[in-house]
């Protein structure tokens, strides 16, 4: 889908009267091409500003100065909600209409299994009654989906990955703008997910698709049941998940990753290789690779044992 950056700002309600170049997408200022849109909202990402490729910017005019000339300033108070309305243009057309997939050797694929357009299946693939495969999924050789598995399109899963019952990868993040008055308006999740090889997924457990991008899950994870890995989380390399985890969205894990039940982290933050979040640990920043953590705010697990005593001490102490 292509229009021209008129018919955009059009759309969206936003006055334009310049250079009409053709718009084919929507991405972030460090990853935008020259025929994409991009939006700026918050300061800290200032310094991308005079280094982005992107063709037309969303922006406010306090900082519509630093973008390189090569980038349209399309100058408003509101460029977060002008994202959302614009993310709709880009929204994938939804259909029942499917149709028969591109199959390897020696697939085994139930007769209630739904297949949406543009389906391709390495070799060996098993697929159990219920499974439905959207517009554009591929599946890797050797891989199994168990009863009642969903990848939304534009999903990729790798070889020799098992995905177990309930579980539905690709469904949509949760990305609203809000207007002055209080209503949510829909940001349009546009990016997929990319499963590698040999990752174990649990039941009932959800990945969801890239805002724009991509949503990473990389080789050898291997995710308990009942886990949530909101938009754009890049999960390292066999990475370990004990059930009902949670990861926010622009979470960025290193590989070896080890996170215990109903652990979580806030978004847009980086865990360090080898790291491990003790059950019910909360990181609300950054932490350093090689270390275990626990408690919330997370903090180094031995240390959070320490305070868990003195408040045990305090507790018995007997008042003078």
């Amino acid at each position: 889908m292509t229009y021209t950056l008129s018919q955009i700002t059009k759309t969206i309600g936003l006055a334009y009267q310049g250079k009409d170049i053709e718009i084919d997408g929507i991405h972030t200022l460090s990853e935008a091409s020259p025929s994409q849109l991009s939006f700026f909202n918050d300061a800290k990402y200032a310094s991308q500003l005079p280094e982005t490729k992107a063709g037309a910017v969303l922006i406010d005019a306090e900082h519509a100065d630093l973008l390189p000339e090569t980038s349209i300033a399309l100058v408003t108070d509101e460029p977060y909600l002008k994202l959302a309305l614009a993310s709709r243009l880009f929204a994938h057309k939804i259909e029942t209409r499917g149709e028969d997939p591109e199959t390897g050797k020696g697939c085994d694929i139930d007769e209630q299994v739904r297949f949406g357009k543009n389906v391709t299946l390495g070799d060996n693939v098993t697929l159990l009654a219920g499974c439905y495969l959207g517009d554009n999924v591929t599946v890797g050789s050797d891989t199994l989906l168990h009863p009642n598995v969903t990848l939304y399109h534009g999903t990729q899963l790798g070889k020799r990955c098992i995905v177990h019952s309930g579980t539905v990868i690709g469904s949509d993040g949760y990305g609203f703008a809000h207007t002055r008055t209080g209503e949510h308006v829909k940001i349009y999740q546009n990016g997929n997910v990319v499963i590698e090889d040999d990752v174990e997924i649990g039941a009932n457990c959800t990945v969801d698709r890239a805002v724009f991008g991509t949503t990473y899950v990389r080789k050898g994870t291997k995710i308990d049941n009942l886990i949530q890995i909101a938009h754009n989380c890049d999960v390292g390399e066999y990475c370990l998940f004990a059930s009902q985890v949670g990861l926010s969205g622009s979470t960025t894990l290193g590989r070896n990753v080890v996170m215990g039940g109903q652990s979580a982290t806030t978004g847009h933050l980086k865990i360090g290789d080898f790291a491990t979040l003790a059950g019910r640990c909360v990181a609300t920043k950054s932490l350093e690779g090689g270390k275990t953590y626990g408690g919330f705010p997370a903090i180094e697990h031995r240390l959070w044992l320490r305070l868990q005593a003195k408040i045990s001490a305090l507790l018995k102490r007997k008042p003078s």
